[in-house]
């Protein structure tokens, strides 16, 4: 698959936390030349070059999973109550359309409602619509009709859009970016180290259930050990509400290197490797310090392993509607092959 298809494929999948199944097939497709393993987290793992004799293992890691819903409860109008599969503002959930996925595997259209303000009272129109006043509306009218369809508890999720691309302005649109264009970069860096003499182990993983505490990840440490760790994400892009001078994470300027967020501080010889690599290759990059968020470094970095975070800029992340650049993937990619093919036993010991 081409790049840019495989991009809008793994947009397009669906994959909330818990439900990464048709994100993990993607994947094993993608990489079925390496005989990839799935475990039953459906975390997929493959390994590049199985050569253990004395050089480190760097363990690539990407997440499948995205933001979404699961149903808590079926009301009696037919709607449903719903819960956050992952951290979605409120805000962005009146009228916004979500797929919702029975038992069965089939999908079926819902629309987030809350009361009509026809029929608010003065002072409901003064506030704002709070998230225990939404349901789930697949356009039923009875708890049997909705669940006729197999639709009830624990159906998950995720909002209804389609990706696109712009090949003019090189610009996608669409759901889950983070962390899908994260886990194109770690595919494609894959297939470029294909064939390279390399003076490390490069561990492909491909981890779920990050955005509900980084659990997936866990287990891929576990099974691979690694001795250093290459995240990639799809980071929140700044560009658009941040004073100018605070703009770390723009639109078509390469990608995010995190020195800092609540998760994690990035060991700061690997960060100076990689922005060092950066300069000398003229690859873009943006440097930044965040007040929040996490990633699934901080999960593996308190393990003993050094690890760094490649973040591709997403504007409106955890949104049903994003964007994202494909130059900024492409500098992803570059950045960490040209880090991995720096990764030999004396680099990985001076960190």
């Amino acid at each position: 698959m081409e790049e840019i298809e495989r991009i809008i494929a793994l947009s397009n999948a669906f994959g909330p936390s818990g439900f990464e199944d048709e994100v993990s097939d993607l994947v094993k497709d993608e990489l079925s030349w390496l005989e990839p393993e799935e475990d039953h987290m459906r975390n997929v793992r493959a390994v590049l070059n199985p050569d253990y004799s004395g050089k480190p293992k760097v363990m690539l890691d990407s997440h499948l999973d995205e933001v979404g819903v699961i149903v808590q409860a079926v009301k009696p109008d037919g709607t449903m109550k719903f819960l956050k599969i992952g951290g979605i503002s409120d805000s962005s959930f009146p009228s916004s359309r979500f797929r919702l996925r029975n038992r069965d595997g089939k999908d079926y259209a819902a629309i987030v409602a809350a009361k009509p303000p026809h029929f608010m009272t003065a002072a409901e129109r003064l506030q704002p619509v709070s998230f225990d006043q939404m349901v789930l509306d697949a356009g039923t009218c009875s708890r049997e009709e909705t669940e006729r369809m197999g639709l009830g508890i624990a159906s998950p999720g995720v909002p209804d859009v389609t990706c696109t691309y712009d090949e003019g302005r090189q610009l996608f649109e669409g759901k889950a970016f983070d962390c899908r264009i994260g886990v194109a970069a770690e595919i494609q860096t894959l297939a470029e180290l294909q064939g390279k003499d390399l003076p490390c182990v490069v561990q492909g993983a491909f981890s779920v259930q990050e955005e509900v505490g980084e659990r997936g990840v866990y287990a891929n440490y576990k099974a691979l050990k690694p001795d250093v760790m290459i995240a990639f994400e799809g980071c929140p892009a700044d560009d658009t509400f941040q004073e100018p001078y605070l703009v770390q994470a723009a639109l078509r300027k390469g990608p995010m290197l995190r020195h800092f967020d609540v998760s994690m501080i990035t060991n700061p010889h690997f960060q100076k490797l990689a922005l060092d690599l950066a300069v000398e290759e003229g690859i873009p990059v943006q440097e930044s310090v965040r007040s929040g968020g996490g990633t699934d470094g901080g999960r593996i970095y308190p393990e003993g392993v050094p690890s760094i975070v490649i973040g591709i800029p997403v504007r409106y992340i955890h949104s049903g509607n994003c964007w994202c650049t494909y130059q900024d993937y492409r500098a992803a990619v570059d950045l960490a092959v040209t880090l991995v093919s720096h990764l030999d036993q004396n680099t990985v010991d001076s960190l």
